[in-house]
């Protein structure tokens, strides 16, 4: 009894102020289409810099709803124009199209069998981080408001993204590329949106935090020199990989002693050791790469500084020579705590306040941090657990279980249309 009084309560909040902006009728009809087009999608899912059938289908719906279309933005992305009744400001909704070289496993009527080439490997396709939710949302948000276009005072830019997973090695792509090529401009966008689907969180909540968000993430590389010798007689060398041990023990260290980790959470993580090609043989020279996720710019900067030092000294204590090579990465995604407070009451009108979560910062990295570089920008997270499965249940991003309900897409739909108009309304 008491869960159903929470829901009537909770559909109660979602009515009032969805009739408040007249959109309750649009927003509740377009449900069904949105769980068809997110698990068509699901079931062909494409990889970073090759959404070209994903592209087609977006750029196909946005012309169908009148809106202006701009195809081919950073390799595959597609932006769309809809300008409102009304002058004024120019909101900005994006949602990531690109799928994982995931093989899906579990047991979804729609589940994906697709196959692609992947660094030079068959791997399985599969939408593992949700984006095919993000898709089929923000589709429905553009119906609904294409439908409704009286009610707003300005301009709202549809950003379907693609390579947020990070586009091929010698390409370029995802959030980064799209800035470079313009996306925030032509109209200038204002203020930015985003969402991201959780399997974590049940759905009908809603988690966000002002500040640093999500984390920087940045790619590593230590080569280490050593000199080659018979595997009996080590002696005679200097073993790398031996070195790279100490290496790896070392990194923990600058986490566990020497960061401020009460002022923010920080990362080192090896992720692959490379070197030798036999038993016997001590090699010449070995490899570690791995990922460095920071909250904070200074402590990004220690963390870099003390990695380059660290394994140079490490290395020459053993009578080796170690390099480390750190790519700039992934900022952190800073929500602007302005736009976020203002945000909220959208947020809460639409999932109930007491399903709206303050939470702490996630060491989990989000390209939409190139975006929140140029202008003000709110990602948060949209449950998609199943609100039947216990507290343990629920399948990690990026794994080959991972599900989402689709019974949380109407709750992402309700809630980056109120917050994109009601941005537009407060700035006229």
């Amino acid at each position: 009894m008491k869960n159903i009084l929470a829901l009537a309560v909770f559909t109660a909040s979602l009515s009032l102020h969805a009739q408040e902006h007249g959109l309750e009728k649009d927003i509740n009809a377009i449900e069904s289409k949105v769980i068809e087009w997110r698990r068509d999608i699901h079931q062909s899912p494409e990889l970073s810099n090759r959404e070209f059938k994903t592209a087609e289908k977006i750029a196909k719906h946005l012309k169908s709803l009148g809106i202006e279309v701009q195809t081919g933005v950073a390799h595959t992305g597609v932006v769309g124009l809809l300008k409102g009744k009304h002058p004024g400001k120019v909101v900005a909704l994006r949602a990531d199209i690109d799928a994982l070289p995931v093989t899906e496993r579990n047991d979804l009527p729609f589940k994906s069998n697709v196959t692609s080439e992947y660094l030079g490997q068959e791997v399985g396709v599969m939408h593992a981080c949700g984006h095919d939710t993000h898709i089929a949302i923000l589709m429905g948000v553009a119906e609904v408001l294409a439908k409704n276009t009286d009610k707003i005072h300005g301009t709202v830019k549809f950003i379907f993204q693609p390579a947020e997973e990070g586009a091929p090695p010698g390409e370029q792509g995802g959030a980064e590329l799209m800035v470079k090529e313009g996306v925030l401009d032509n109209p200038k966008v204002d203020a930015i949106y985003g969402l991201h689907i959780g399997s974590y969180l049940p759905v009908g909540h809603i988690a966000y935090k002002p500040g640093g968000a999500l984390a920087a993430a940045q790619r590593f590389v230590v080569n280490i020199k050593g000199k080659q010798s018979h595997g009996s007689q080590p002696w005679g060398g200097i073993d790398p990989i031996y070195v790279a041990s100490k290496i790896v023990d070392g990194f923990q260290s600058i986490v566990s002693r020497e960061l401020e980790l009460t002022k923010e959470a920080a990362v080192i993580t090896v992720g692959k050791i490379s070197g030798g090609v036999r038993n016997n043989i001590i090699p010449e020279s070995a490899e570690l790469i791995g990922t460095i996720r920071t909250l904070d710019y200074d402590m990004q900067k220690q963390v870099n500084d003390r990695m380059k030092e660290m394994a140079a000294d490490i290395a020459k204590a053993y009578r080796a020579e170690a390099t480390v090579e750190i790519a700039k990465g992934v900022p952190i995604t800073y929500n602007d705590p302005a736009l976020t407070e203002a945000s909220l009451p959208s947020l809460q009108q639409m999932a109930g306040a007491e399903n709206v979560h303050l939470i702490k910062a996630i060491t989990g990295a989000e390209d939409f941090s190139f975006y929140q570089e140029k202008v003000p920008g709110f990602f948060f997270i949209l449950g998609g657990k199943d609100p039947n499965a216990g507290p343990d249940e629920h399948f990690p991003h990026h794994t080959p279980d991972f599900k989402i309900d689709d019974s949380g897409l109407l709750l992402g739909v309700k809630a980056m249309s109120e917050v994109a108009l009601d941005y537009l309304y407060r700035s006229k």
